[in-house]
């Protein structure tokens, strides 16, 4: 009996990867969810305003995947930037300190995937990344 070959060792490449798009203007936020998916192997890169994001996104490669947009933001905030984007129908995941149920509502509405009150635990970003990103 003949045993197959294993299949040839394939180095991961990075941009093979899909790409998750964080927008938040405490860049610290930025930083720490950028190490979180990091670290479960998902490429990831902040942005800490919607329109340095917007401006940046035409000469992405690869495009992003995904995006996790902070509510509350100086010049655009997270829900303008999802209206300005709507036509992608990339998947949006929105961050907040808002308890407001209203804005929650709305953005959900609007198409958001997710909607997650500051401080979230690390499992409930991953879960609505790795559903985002299939």
């Amino acid at each position: 009996m003949r045993v197959p070959a294993p299949p040839p060792l394939t180095i991961p490449d990075e941009h093979a990867k899909p790409l998750v798009i964080v927008i938040d203007d405490d860049e610290s936020v930025g930083r720490a969810i950028k190490r979180l998916l990091h670290s479960i192997g998902i490429a990831a890169d902040s942005f800490a305003s919607g329109e340095a994001f917007l401006k940046a996104l035409s000469s992405m490669s690869p495009y992003p995947a995904c995006r996790i947009i902070d509510v509350q933001m100086p010049g655009l905030s997270g829900p303008e930037v999802q209206r300005r984007l709507a036509v992608t129908g990339m998947p949006i995941i929105f961050i907040t300190a808002d308890a407001d149920l209203n804005v929650r509502a709305q953005a959900l509405s609007d198409g958001a995937l997710a909607y997650l009150r500051k401080p979230f635990d690390d499992g409930s970003l991953i879960k609505a990344v790795r559903t985002a990103i299939g």
